[in-house]
């Protein structure tokens, strides 16, 4: 069999379609994988140039006496077939094909005629019509959107399979601005012998890959999927969004990636049955995959909520009875010892309100309290930096307390660019922090479904 490992791992890499001009798709990808620091060998393939960038180009692979890892193909769809002729004689079994006009456009036989040269070369694709794969920690990146234009991550545990590269590159853009790690990013487009099976079972083995994010407009093989899925759910979590669940968007889909959407009850009763958490939107995908990889187990479904803004709590309570969380309440311990040393002001009760002249301490000292209460599961904290009293240090408080993995610790702020800056800081330190309440406690909903699912 062959595996799926060099996709991420290769140390030796051919790029077939390298043009001397810099906006080409194989320019691109040639200058992203140098600019990544990719520590392996980079070889272009150009019959045209006898050098790119101070790269010797070699007129086909079969010229390059060195064995290939991983072969990045990127030209016209009519020349695709003869550059997988020369990855046999030259014993290569993975590539990635960026190159459309297959059944995208309803050229099916010709994509039909590569998956079955593929298939008898025993050649692993990812692709056609697809961006490719980046890995965070190898520095692979194959993307042919170039680097100033979309931000790549930093190294983390969220690993994206996506078969919409505008879809998966934009998330990737966007988490990559909020300061969110990722592990790996493939968007393996029409997926001619390479499916989101193959892709999920890779993932569950990886152990740099905590949480599994999954963009699916049509799934190959049903059977399949339900099998792998189902087993992989049990070592991570998998997050998922359907594209084309209307009827207009499943005739997009056919255009998109040639996939037939199916009828959108059906792939809801597939992910439920797999234990598959299904995403709305992307950012519910986005809110869920966070949450999951920064927060331990909770015990159970019992929150506490602790406010500087009263309303803000009152806002956090309906979501938490809405989405059929328990309100934790505090035991007798715990009340007694936070009356003796907090103003009378200050609602010692659930929500826990603060009130607007909190500090730091404050803050440190309600968290502490609560932390070690065996009646509360998950901490949901509301801070509201726009209050005098409340200093930067309470960034280090949180993330000192969080990093001691007792419970979930949840962080709700809103506000403008000064908010922002340290909600990027909590994040960046492990803890997953909200704009608003509704959005945290749906991720909080997640969180504890998905536990008590593997219980």
């Amino acid at each position: 069999m062959v595996g799926l490992d060099n996709f991420f791992n290769a140390k030796k890499i051919a790029i077939v379609g390298v043009s001397k001009e810099p906006n080409k798709v194989g320019h691109v990808i040639f200058r992203n994988l140098i600019d990544s620091n990719f520590k392996g060998k980079i070889f272009v393939v150009n019959k045209n140039a006898d050098t790119i960038l101070n790269y010797k180009s070699y007129p086909s692979l079969t010229h390059i006496k060195e064995k290939i890892d991983l072969v990045i193909i990127a030209v016209p769809a009519e020349f695709v077939i003869g550059i997988i002729h020369d990855c046999y004689k030259t014993k290569v079994h993975h590539v990635v094909i960026i190159t459309s006009g297959f059944s995208e456009i309803g050229n099916y036989k010709l994509e039909n005629k590569l998956r079955d040269l593929m298939n008898k070369y025993r050649i692993k694709c990812v692709g056609v019509n697809g961006l490719g794969v980046f890995d965070a920690y190898t520095k692979l990146d194959t993307l042919f959107l170039p680097r100033y234009r979309l931000q790549r991550p930093k190294e983390g545990g969220i690993s994206f399979v996506c078969q919409s590269g505008a879809v998966g590159s934009t998330i990737l853009d966007l988490g990559t601005e909020q300061g969110y790690g990722f592990s790996k990013f493939i968007s393996y487009g029409n997926a001619t012998n390479v499916d989101e099976s193959d892709l999920i079972d890779y993932l569950g083995n990886d152990e740099k890959t905590k949480v599994i994010c999954l963009y699916v407009e049509g799934i190959k093989n049903g059977r399949k999927f339900i099998e792998i899925a189902k087993k992989v759910s049990k070592k991570k979590p998998i997050i998922a969004l359907k594209g084309g669940i209307t009827e207009e968007g499943s005739k997009a889909t056919l255009s998109h990636t040639g996939s037939l959407a199916g009828a959108a009850n059906v792939y809801m009763g597939i992910f439920k049955q797999c234990n598959i958490i299904k995403a709305d939107s992307l950012q519910d995908m986005f809110n869920y995959a966070r949450i999951l990889e920064k927060s331990i187990r909770p015990m159970g479904s019992k929150v506490q909520v602790i406010t500087n803004g009263g309303g803000f709590g009152i806002l956090s309570t309906d979501a938490i009875i809405n989405n059929e969380l328990k309100m934790a309440e505090l035991n007798k311990d715990t009340k007694n010892r936070l009356t003796k040393i907090f103003p009378k002001i200050v609602i010692i009760s659930n929500p826990m309100d603060l009130v607007g002249d909190a500090d730091t301490n404050r803050y440190k000292l309600a968290i502490e309290a609560c932390i070690e209460d065996n009646n509360i599961d998950v901490l949901l904290i509301i801070l509201l930096y726009q209050t005098p009293l409340i200093t930067t240090d309470v960034i280090d408080v949180i993330t000192e307390i969080n990093d001691l993995k007792k419970k979930p610790i949840i962080v709700v702020s809103t506000g403008g660019e000064f908010t922002e800056v340290l909600k990027k800081n909590l994040e960046m330190n492990g803890v997953p922090t909200f704009t608003f309440p509704e959005d945290a406690v749906k991720s909080i909903k997640q969180l504890v479904n998905y536990y008590e699912s593997k219980s």
